[in-house]
């Protein structure tokens, strides 16, 4: 299949545009970057032998593969190696400097041949550090003749779906783009996070497997999506190439198993749908082998398999979805619509991996996209559950009430003889609404607080700085947002183990309270971030003074559990004075103050500066 569908591509590509040479890239001043799809030859190298010389005795040979827009090369399952060819000019006011940035960093290679007749290498199965360029993609420094045509060449060959997307970046303007990516990418693994922690603590206090499953679920998401982003090979196992090849198939086998054993949990298809819970209990079993398959079978067969089942399950999963909502299953509604979002994504990528679909923008990530959303329903669908919990215990209370009244009623009858047993029968009952009430405390604050600092967590957080901008707005006040990071915990943690880093952490929450008012809130982010919001200012001088005042306190040392330690902070500062601004905005803006500060030297603070 996804050889047909390449010589398809190819002829179809070959008759619209008459079999004609390429124009090539003609690049003007002010041309910040330039999708390359649009210009490239491609030539099929089915043994994979043939040397750079080889193609360029055979560049007549080459076929334009002229696709619209920021559509990028795909050639699906394809066991051969592809040469790409285009030619580049640029007149004398454009820069000579520019990156050539191949998007898709599950490639097994990649060789790159410049105009001056430089080599250079990227792939996932060495270690990152090997790469031409630091970069989550694969990146390749392209320096331009003063004058003339010049020919850039590609070798690209993988195990896994080979998809090419070229762009071509002005260097500044690759640098600018590269960080705004990077952020997009950390809100989206920050909100994968928030969301796994936020129904870990869930499970811990309902012991409801759903969670826990859910949790699961979005774990293996992460690592199939660190994989596909890049950031896995770049951040968590940039020395492990052997798993950064794998995890892209394994993880989302992985996401496909979880998912399988979430949708059966939270819809009841054993008892809801039986006949479809057989097939989702097979497919699970699939993905579970699928997770396993990289062990003792080619990697290729493994990512062609999970792309087919998950295709699969996508239909499988939505029709279980539509069933359970019309026999009324609590939650399947939103369960069916965040579902069928993700699993459309999920959908759309495997038939992108199939070379099915064109690959574009939205194709490219479609599970990214679906899945933001997916996670965001399902949250509110794992709510609904706990909100059915309570219309649950609101049910026993009005059932509770009525046995009372009974009670009361026969006690007018048979006062003498039963007034000790409707007595007991109160104390019964109200002991149970005690620890029903109890219950729902504790819950609400396990949902709002750090379990190991005792201070509010992110979900309060959140809540408590959104409220504090919307006073600001009408009192035209000014809010304070410090972003507290510990300079010398991670020694220390590693050094002495989790227990003494733990009252680190603990000393460090204490300082931090001692040092503000009751009015302000101080939090922890996760790890060894705290969050200080200010109110109230009377100016950004203020919020200088208390973070100079925190520097100063956490820098003193401190004994914990008889050994001296000093850790320091740097600390980073984003003030909102009005406008549109939002938390998230705000938030970001410290963390980029905060590094700052890492920058110049530690255990200091810097104020953010647009």
């Amino acid at each position: 299949m996804p050889r047909i569908s390449v010589l398809l591509f190819l002829l179809c590509c070959w008759l619209c545009h008459g079999g004609t040479a390429l124009a090539g890239v003609r690049l003007a001043p002010g041309v910040a970057s330039l999708a390359l799809a649009a210009d490239v030859a491609v030539l099929e190298d089915p043994g994979g032998h043939m040397s750079l010389a080889d193609v360029q005795a055979r560049a007549a040979d080459f076929q334009p593969s002229r696709l619209r827009g920021d559509a990028a090369i795909n050639f699906g399952y394809s066991s051969s190696a592809w040469w790409l060819r285009f030619d580049v000019e640029a007149g004398p006011a454009v820069a000579r400097d520019w990156m050539l940035e191949v998007g898709f960093p599950t490639l097994d290679r990649v060789d790159f041949f410049g105009p001056g007749g430089e080599h250079l290498s990227a792939s996932d199965l060495l270690p990152f550090a090997a790469r031409p360029v630091k970069h989550r993609n694969f990146v390749f420094p392209l320096r331009l003749g003063e004058t003339g045509t010049n020919t850039v060449w590609l070798r690209v060959a993988s195990e896994g779906s080979l998809t090419v997307p070229l762009r071509l970046w002005q260097a500044e303007a690759f640098r600018e783009e590269s960080h705004t990516s990077y952020a997009v990418l950390s809100v989206y693994f920050g909100m994968l996070l928030s969301l796994a922690l936020y129904n870990l603590l869930l499970w811990f206090s309902l012991r409801d497997s759903t969670y826990l499953t859910y949790v699961l679920f979005a774990a293996s998401m992460a690592v199939g999506q660190l994989s596909l982003n890049g950031l896995g090979n770049e951040f968590l196992w940039p020395h492990w190439p052997a798993w950064g090849n794998a995890a892209f198939s394994t993880g989302f086998a992985a996401t496909g198993l979880f998912g399988a054993l979430f949708t059966r949990a939270f819809l009841a298809t054993r008892r809801n749908a039986p006949r479809l819970d057989g097939a989702v209990i097979g497919l699970a079993a699939l993905f579970a082998l699928c997770m396993l398959a990289p062990l003792v079978a080619p990697y290729r067969l493994a990512a062609i398999l999970t792309s087919l089942t998950g295709v699969t399950f996508s239909l499988v999963a939505v029709i279980a979805g539509l069933r359970c909502w019309r026999k009324g299953q609590p939650g399947a509604r939103i369960f069916l619509l965040a579902w069928t979002l993700l699993l459309l994504g999920v959908g759309i990528v495997g038939l992108r991996n199939l070379n099915l679909l064109p690959t574009t923008f939205f194709s490219f990530y479609a599970i990214q996209i679906g899945s933001a959303l997916e996670m965001l329903l399902l949250s509110f669908a794992l709510a609904d559950r706990i909100n059915g919990l309570r219309r649950e215990k609101d049910l026993a209370q009005g059932e509770a009430l009525a046995v009372k009244q009974q009670l009361v009623g026969a006690l007018q009858r048979s006062e003498a003889s039963l007034e000790q047993r409707v007595e007991e029968r109160t104390e019964e009952l109200e002991a149970a609404n005690a620890r029903l009430r109890e219950n729902e405390r504790q819950l609400q604050a396990l949902a709002h607080t750090d379990t190991l600092t005792g201070l509010p967590n992110r979900l309060l957080l959140d809540a408590r700085l959104l409220q504090s901008m919307q006073q600001a707005r009408r009192t035209h006040g000014q809010v304070a947002l410090l972003l507290v990071d510990l300079d010398q915990f991670k020694p220390i943690n590693d050094g002495y183990g989790h227990a003494i880093g733990d009252e680190v952490l603990r000393c460090t929450a204490d300082r931090l309270k001692a040092a503000v008012r009751e009015v302000d809130t101080v939090a922890r982010l996760g790890g060894d971030e705290f969050v200080v919001v200010l109110t109230g200012l009377g100016g950004g001088a203020d919020a200088e003074r208390l973070a100079q005042k925190l520097v100063a306190s956490l820098g003193e040392p401190m004994r914990v559990l008889g050994l001296p330690l000093e850790i320091g902070a740097s600390i980073g500062i984003a003030l909102f004075t009005g406008g549109e601004l939002s938390p998230a905005e705000l938030m970001r803006r410290a963390d980029q103050a905060m590094y700052a500060a890492k920058d110049a030297g530690r255990g200091c603070y810097r104020v953010f500066a647009a």
